[in-house]
């Protein structure tokens, strides 16, 4: 009978008790949508077993070699990222070749926060997202290779 009465509690891991890693992720070679979808996973703690909706359980994921990520078929010239400035006559559109020309980190940081369920907690989230261009960075501390 005790049994049963375990069996029948839910686990919801408390803001106390989460326990963040650092991870590292080279982008050199990958799928901007695949990347994304991992590190946003990764971001929330969606591959964790201990995962809890409403708690920030996921891990800080550093980016490096952002530059060297790769789109599938026409999307260089065919991504058009919109944004308007809120003047009057503000609508600007950019292709994903210029995003990554003015810079690269934008595209993985865009795609990372699409990805992201729009609450308060995304917020949050978005901030243990680090992305650089190149292969160095400033938290060789934190990482634990």
């Amino acid at each position: 009978m005790d049994m049963n009465k375990d069996m029948n509690k839910s686990f919801v891991l408390k803001n106390e008790e989460r326990n963040p890693q650092w991870r590292k992720i080279d982008a050199t070679g990958q799928v901007l949508g695949r990347l994304c979808t991992q590190i946003a996973d990764a971001l929330r703690g969606k591959d964790r077993p201990t995962y809890t909706p409403h708690t920030d359980s996921g891990d800080y994921i550093v980016v490096t070699n952002c530059e060297k990520i790769v789109l599938t078929g026409n999307k260089w010239d065919g991504k058009i990222y919109v944004h308007h400035t809120g003047w009057r006559s503000g609508y600007k559109e950019r292709t994903a070749k210029q995003v990554l020309a003015k810079d690269p980190r934008n595209l993985i940081i865009h795609g990372v926060k699409g990805m992201l369920p729009k609450n308060k907690l995304n917020r949050q989230v978005i901030k243990k997202l680090k992305v650089y261009v190149g292969d160095a960075h400033p938290h060789k501390a934190q990482l634990q290779d």
